[in-house]
């Protein structure tokens, strides 16, 4: 079936039909993988508006969005409250033990979960659920892994390629106008 950015095998798109919980890691995923330090410690990291509309209109449509993140940072938190992101998770290394306390709390199936990761942290999470997505940019054994590649890569429109994706597969990527980034 052709996507709005590409030709993608029928397999995929009915696990990306399955997906009720669309779980993201932030470094590397939804920023470029790069971190700013200012002189005074500050810490910048640069999202991508489209990122923040694809997670807007899919929470709309009604998948659940989640974050897990090995780093702790108030720019992660304030971003994705903006975003309406309501499964936070941040200081974690190991982020299985996490992951699977969500899909829990929700009472899904890993069938019913996507995960998109760009390196080693998210080997065990992408191994886990029922669709692993790798941004274009991650690290060979992620892409090894990933039942989807993304076309974009990280940090510039990968997560919305997905959420478009999961979207059009659902029929509701119709319905994805008016969201507020």
């Amino acid at each position: 079936m052709n996507t709005l950015y590409g030709n993608v095998d029928e397999s995929i798109l009915e696990k990306a039909k399955a997906v009720r919980l669309f779980v993201c890691d932030i470094d590397g995923v939804f920023s470029d993988g790069r971190i700013y330090l200012g002189n005074q410690g500050e810490e910048l990291k640069a999202f991508h508006t489209k990122d923040g509309y694809g997670i807007k209109a899919l929470g709309a449509s009604g998948v659940d969005v989640a974050v897990i993140t090995g780093r702790q940072s108030n720019i992660v938190q304030t971003r994705m409250s903006a975003l309406n992101v309501k499964h936070i998770v941040q200081g974690e290394e190991n982020k299985l033990p996490a992951l699977k306390n969500i899909i829990a709390s929700l009472g899904l199936s890993k069938e019913n979960v996507a995960y998109i990761g760009d390196d080693m942290p998210d080997f065990e999470c992408m191994d886990f659920v029922g669709f692993s997505i790798a941004v274009n940019d991650a690290h060979p054994s992620i892409l090894n892994l990933a039942d989807y590649t993304t076309f974009t890569k990280g940090g510039f429109g990968a997560v919305r390629e997905v959420c478009d994706m999961i979207m059009q597969t659902q029929n509701t990527l119709a319905n994805a106008t008016g969201a507020s980034i």
